[in-house]
């Protein structure tokens, strides 16, 4: 009996190893499938259960919203509470006809804000026309290899059948070129047209419309991000409110883009906090466009010095090589830094404990230059802090495995045996050319950066322009986040060509939805001769200077919005989409009214069913728009902007604090003094 027993427990622990072994080589095929599946290599897949890396941290959990420090840092716009958006046609509009002059082919080069200023262009231009619109073809994606077959070209960053049913009593618009033009259009047989930014309507109606009648087809090229000019004649006024109905309600991102931008939104408002969304403006063009190298150092300044004698020698750029940046930067001609944004909004009155998300696509100088302003605030953080890898690779779609690993292998042996028995003979081969000149490669914290020994930019790799596809999905999510973000500012607005970049599009989609939306628009120039003046004691800053940084800053919501109106708009409409895509309130106040009419040219009166909605909202806000809006002092006006903590442990900023009369009579003064200039104009 014991042998017998013996030996059944054996045979059972064997069956139990076999099923062990068996389970464990079931599991690591899964992970190996699902590895594949998500991602390039098994060491980069990420289970869908991982938390984002934000960890926020509060002084006090509870956020007091019914104060009038709330209501200075996070509260509406008064002035312009009574704009609403109105893009629907004003007069006679028909639909567009069953027979059209032909088919708009066309092809869109750029980066994001690039795509998003041409689109309602060339929606706009296939109208006037009267042409079909083919689906426009993204070169950001098409040219790139290896990025999910599941999108493509426009469908990898919009959504196409919102697209085409939201225009639909607009435009005619098919997805492809019917067989005989789409064959026509590979051998390169149709006639085509490469738009300037900017281009006249009459440019159309008189050069492309005669030859889009005789081939039935025409192929654009639009460049530079905007294919008509911005402001147009009365006659075609429509037209612009035809370009805010397709930036505003037809451009809708592909669900997969929309879904995780609104994780992030929800990711951004733990306890139901307000943020701020700031756009650092710094890009390597913007920087050698506008002669900004020396604000950094080392090779940082070479690479944007390499970029600017690029630009210069593809006639991009006019000026010289050489150019004084503290000279560019005290005429407001570069990005305000980082650190600089941090000392203004703590100055204004932001405490450590603000959530700021950054936006905008990638910073130059990675997150090195970012340091002085996680020091100043404990809670900023971008799209990669609020996203797993798990979800970036859902959004990205199943992509192609590419090896684009270019290394340099040191010679054989038999190579060096047969290099030395050269040069002991006599006869010595014929030299051969020089070789090509190879590119210096640093490491740069937070991105790669080089100098290159020649004058021309190096070609793309695989890798590379898969990123740069994915960078039109990364801006996506940060411009819902800016759109819906509570207050908005930008470090520069201007992009590589001088033209509005991705701010300008975020500020005008702001003021198109919501325009009593807390926007700062600072004025550089007046914002850099402040911070020379405190150069020396940055993070000292007495009671007068922030004082006068907060009356700078208030004013440049309105004023900032003016000084839009006349040079923003002249170079991109949706970047000031008013007066001709807005409308009024009946009931707005003399002061109100007259900066909506006089300064905006606001007169168009909104139709019934919107003067309840914003009654009923009005009403509720009666009582504060009776407060006072006092300008409070909290912990943070003076002394170090890196402390977090006041004294005796309370918020720096969101708590209200105990200040005495003097300071709240003089901070009440200079607020009724604001709202008297504000009816003014």
């Amino acid at each position: 009996m014991k042998g017998e027993g013996k030996v059944f427990l054996k045979s059972r622990m064997k069956w139990i190893g076999l099923l062990g072994l068996v389970l464990s080589i079931f599991s690591l095929l899964v992970h190996f499938l699902l590895a594949g599946f998500t991602n390039d290599s098994i060491s980069d897949y990420s289970i869908p259960v991982t938390i984002f890396s934000w960890r926020p941290v509060f002084d006090n959990p509870r956020f007091a919203r019914h104060t009038p420090l709330y209501r200075r840092l996070w509260g509406p716009t008064r002035h312009v509470e009574q704009l609403l958006p109105d893009a629907n046609p004003r007069g006679f509009h028909s639909d567009p006809p069953g027979r059209t002059n032909g088919f708009v082919f066309v092809r869109i080069q750029g980066g994001f804000h690039e795509i998003r200023n041409s689109i309602p262009d060339v929606v706009a231009v296939s109208r006037l026309l009267n042409a079909t619109l083919v689906i426009p073809e993204i070169q950001s994606t098409t040219s790139s290899k290896g990025i999910s077959s599941q999108f493509k070209s426009f469908a990898y960053l919009y959504n196409e059948e919102h697209f085409m049913a939201s225009i639909a009593n607009d435009v005619r618009v098919v997805k492809t070129l019917p067989k005989n033009l789409k064959r026509a259009r590979r051998k390169k047989q149709i006639p085509s047209f490469k738009v300037s930014y900017g281009t006249s309507p009459y440019y159309y109606l008189h050069h492309v419309l005669p030859v889009l009648i005789k081939h039935s087809v025409v192929e654009l090229v639009v460049p530079h991000g905007g294919c008509l000019q911005a402001i147009l004649p009365s006659d075609v006024e429509e037209y612009q409110r035809l370009r805010c109905r397709v930036a505003f309600h037809a451009l809708q991102f592909r669900k997969e883009v929309q879904e995780l931008s609104t994780k992030v939104l929800q990711r951004l408002r733990p306890l139901g906090r307000p943020f701020i969304a700031y756009d650092p403006g710094m890009t390597r063009e913007a920087l050698a466009y506008h002669g900004c190298a020396e604000l950094f150092q080392d090779v940082h300044t070479e690479l944007i010095q390499h970029k600017r004698a690029w630009m210069i020698k593809r006639g991009i750029v006019k000026g010289k090589l050489s150019v004084d940046s503290a000279e560019q930067r005290l005429s407001g001609l570069c990005p305000l830094m980082p650190e600089e944004v941090g000392i203004l909004l703590r100055a204004y009155g932001y405490s450590w404990d603000t959530i700021i998300y950054v936006a905008g696509g990638e910073v130059f100088g990675g997150q090195r230059t970012l340091i002085p302003l996680h020091g100043m605030f404990g809670n900023v953080v971008d799209r990669t802090s609020l996203s797993t890898s798990w979800e970036l690779a859902k959004m990205y779609g199943r992509e192609a495995k590419h090896k684009d690993i270019k290394t340099m292998t040191p010679p054989s042996i038999e190579e060096e045996t047969k290099h030395d028995s050269l040069k002991g003979t006599r006869q010595r081969p014929q030299p051969l050319p020089p070789p090509p000149a190879r590119p210096k490669y640093y490491n740069i914290e937070g991105w790669w950066g080089w100098v290159a020994e020649s004058d021309n930019e190096p070609e793309s790799t695989v890798i590379e322009l898969r990123t740069n596809a994915h960078k039109l999905l990364w801006e996506a999510i940060d411009y819902v986040v800016s759109v819906e973000a509570d207050v908005f500012i930008s470090g520069f607005d201007r992009d590589g060509k001088g033209h509005p970049s991705f701010a300008s599009l975020v500020m005008g989609h702001r003021l198109y939805q919501s325009a009593s939306a807390k926007t700062f628009r600072p004025d550089r120039k007046r914002i850099a001769m402040l911070l020379e003046d405190i150069r020396d004691h940055m993070y000292e800053a007495n009671h007068t200077w922030i004082t006068s940084v907060r009356k700078l800053l208030k004013r440049s919501i309105l004023e900032g919005l003016m000084e839009s109106s006349k040079k923003s708009k002249a170079f991109s409409f949706l970047s000031h989409p008013v007066p001709e895509c807005s409308c009024t309130r009946r009931a707005a106040r003399v002061s109100n009214a007259s900066l909506i009419e006089t300064d905006l040219g606001v007169t168009h009166r909104c139709p019934q069913w919107m003067e309840g909605v914003v009654i009923k909202r009005s009403k509720d806000n009666k009582n504060l728009e009776k407060e006072e809006d006092l300008d409070e002092e909290d912990s943070s006006s003076s002394g170090l902007f890196f402390g977090h903590k006041g004294s005796g442990g309370n918020s720096n900023g969101n708590n209200e604090t105990v200040n005495s009369e003097a300071n709240n009579k003089e901070e009440a003064q200079l607020e009724d003094q604001e709202e008297l200039e504000g009816g003014e104009r």
